[in-house]
């Protein structure tokens, strides 16, 4: 519409790191007979950008932004997250643990917007955490960091949001949270941008607590540079004569004093143990330490389940465990027998699994399918002594779609019967 206001006798020329073909109609149909300029790169994404990505759980994202803040040198900082809700909860969360940040999203007013984006380049904010639409037209020179706190939905808005950073041949960072059942959009954004995007090492707590204490150290020589310490020198040294104690010792209550309740250094907090199985954690309670480590996955109770990828979509055992591992938080060697038909595979686990836990398992990929994973049946538990190793059978054609139940029950304590898999 604005385009049919302008006068007929006009120059106009467009810029854009893409052009999508409904632009292009938009461009053709609209300017006079326009000469097209065409920059060929390698690339989709500046070679002066520096891409990196994480693999995350949601649940892990917060403390991983936090380690990535204290240990990156950034100037700006540009959070990309999906909701305008998540740039409100985002940045509060950033507040309390001492960053300068503000949300950025549609309903903020123009007023306000413009605002935030002048602290922004005044250096009075160090973060940005925005939405797709609400970053559009954002030019500022400090943004030395983007960050995708949120995989974007296609590939051409991880291109757009990048490209906020590492303008005119500076270097910019550009790091990406994946989730696990993330993995495909990864994949889908290295062959749109035909660059390789790099795993990033997560600073350790041990780099982290080197950091605090250095900008804690700084700010006691930013201290020790002011002029208007005579007075407090005055009671310390009063303290001192008064109570015997070493100077030493006086600065460092001080120090603790400054700090408050809030602790300098970082706990390297070790990493969070998998969840057993509910029947598996019940039996281990009441056992020994020795027969613990002796438990066998064997005595746990397991279900079977199919999944609907096969050998026709070119997977393999491997992949099956897992893609079931990432998403159920779940010790590999829970993960029981495997079999893999032409069309679908099945594969036992822990009985007691959660409705939304199979809820979240059908919608992950693998080899290109949806695992749409559905119970079939609980398997027998061998009794003491039996049944260490079931031998695999080969599926007849008629297992081909869901195998059958053992025939006959066998009592607890006898040989089990002859089970057709």
């Amino acid at each position: 519409w604005v385009l049919t206001q302008t006068p007929a006798e006009r120059q106009i020329a467009r810029f854009s790191a893409t052009m999508p073909s409904a632009i292009r109609s938009i461009a053709r149909r609209h300017l006079n007979d326009p000469e097209e300029v065409t920059i060929k790169v390698k690339t989709t994404t500046a070679e002066t950008i520096h891409q990196r990505y994480w693999m995350v759980s949601r649940v892990h994202k917060l403390d991983a932004l936090t380690r990535i803040l204290e240990a990156e040198q950034f100037d700006g900082l540009l959070v990309f997250v999906r909701t305008k809700v998540a740039t409100v909860e985002l940045s509060e969360k950033l507040e309390a643990r001492g960053f300068a940040s503000a949300p950025l999203n549609g309903d903020v007013p123009q007023r306000q917007r413009e605002r935030t984006v002048e602290r922004f380049k005044a250096g009075k904010l160090d973060v940005l955490v925005a939405t797709d639409v609400a970053a559009r037209g954002l030019d500022v020179d400090r943004i030395s960091h983007v960050i995708n706190y949120d995989i974007p939905n296609d590939t051409e808005s991880y291109v757009h949001r990048i490209g906020r950073t590492g303008r005119m041949g500076k270097e910019g960072q550009a790091i990406l949270f994946v989730a696990p059942r993330e993995r495909r959009m990864l994949n889908e954004i290295e062959k749109a941008t035909r660059q390789k995007i790099e795993m990033m090492e997560l600073p350790t707590a041990e780099s982290i607590n080197d950091k605090r204490i250095e900008r804690f150290k700084d700010r006691i020589t930013e201290t020790l540079s002011l002029e208007e310490l005579g007075f407090y020198y005055q009671i310390v040294e009063q303290y001192r004569q008064e109570h015997n104690v070493p100077a030493v010792e006086i600065a460092a209550a001080l120090a603790r004093l400054v700090q408050g309740d809030e602790p300098l250094l970082l706990a390297d907090k070790p990493k969070p143990r998998t969840p057993e199985p509910r029947a598996f954690k019940a039996e281990k309670e009441s056992k020994p330490r020795e027969r613990q480590r002796k438990q066998k996955r064997s005595d746990i109770g397991m279900e079977r389940f199919r999944i609907e990828v096969g050998h026709d979509h070119g997977v393999q055992a491997g992949n099956i465990v897992g893609a079931i591992a990432n998403e159920a938080g779940l010790d590999s060697k829970y993960i029981g027998r495997i079999e893999i038909f032409e069309d679908h595979s099945t594969v036992d686990l822990p009985e007691g699994m959660s409705r939304q836990l199979l809820k979240e398992l059908k919608k992950v990929w693998v080899a290109g399918q949806q695992l749409k994973i559905a119970r079939l049946e609980k398997t027998p538990r061998p009794p003491a002594g039996l049944g260490k190793k079931r031998k695999k059978t080969k599926a007849s054609p008629a297992s081909s779609s869901t195998p059958a139940k053992p025939k006959k029950k066998h009592r607890k304590g006898s040989p089990p019967s002859k089970v057709d898999v």
